[in-house]
């Protein structure tokens, strides 16, 4: 049996989405070993995407298989049509065993060919700065505080530049990336509200550290260190120490995966 689960989680404590080879601090590895005890078997997910260390999610989207006899025996099915409430007694007997900081939001039967990161056609990021007169205190952990004045209509400008197919190399981390970097961003749509600014990413995806660079790079316009035209030959340039500096992972949520229907 095939599950698609959404999850949230507050990234502050852990090293990232991805399992790795030197700790266990990670929200797949939490995840894989909660269920792999709960089940006596070893079970593994898949993500839609890697978010680095510090970075939250509000909708990434893992999938992950259980032998069907091992899951009806756990739940004691004797019938299909009780899948839809033992998936919820999944989802709630799941969160019971896991971090407080990590919630699995809900847990369906998925088709048997779904993979939550090959299937997935688009994400939403959204990146929080906080710019009001006093630093927020109980959102802290989740925003990026920024002291000087951003001028927002010139990150806007800065941002329009960035809208349709193109190379993003230059905001890529990964030196080493011998994978296209060709990418799609649909919309970037920046608001303040009191104080608060909101970056919002549309795309078909996003290369290593990308949103965090861009975002970077935002903020150096914002603030009147560079212009907004500057964001075409910087995107042109291919060249990431042509882009602005690597903005907090604090500030980023993954807020949505999207699939076709």
């Amino acid at each position: 049996m095939n599950f698609k689960m959404t999850i949230a989680y507050d990234g502050s404590r852990y090293n990232g989405w991805q399992r790795q080879g030197n700790t266990n601090n990670t929200i797949q590895e939490k995840i894989e070993s909660t269920l792999s005890k709960m089940f006596e078997t070893e079970i593994e997910i898949n993500g839609a995407g890697r978010t680095d260390a510090g970075v939250h999610a509000k909708g990434q989207v893992a999938n992950f298989k259980i032998p069907a006899k091992i899951f009806k025996m756990v739940f004691h099915i004797t019938d299909e049509a009780q899948y839809r409430e033992k998936c919820t007694d999944f989802r709630d007997v799941l969160n019971s065993y896991l971090p407080q900081d990590i919630r699995i939001q809900n847990i369906m039967v998925a088709e048997e060919r779904f993979h939550a990161r090959l299937n997935a056609v688009g994400k939403h990021y959204c990146y929080q700065i906080d710019q009001r007169e006093v630093a927020g205190i109980f959102d802290r952990k989740y925003v990026s505080r920024i002291e000087e004045s951003l001028n927002v209509n010139n990150m806007k400008k800065a941002a329009s530049y960035l809208i349709g197919e193109h190379d993003f190399k230059t905001f890529c981390a990964n030196k080493k990336m011998k994978k296209s970097t060709v990418r799609t961003i649909h919309d970037i749509v920046i608001q303040n509200q009191q104080g608060l600014i909101t970056i919002d990413f549309y795309g078909d995806g996003f290369l290593y550290n990308m949103i965090r660079i861009i975002t970077g790079t935002l903020i150096e316009i914002g603030t009147g260190k560079r212009v907004p035209e500057e964001m075409q030959e910087i995107l042109a340039s291919r060249d990431r120490s042509k882009a602005g500096f690597l903005a907090e992972a604090k500030g980023l949520f993954l807020s949505e995966v999207y699939y076709q229907n």
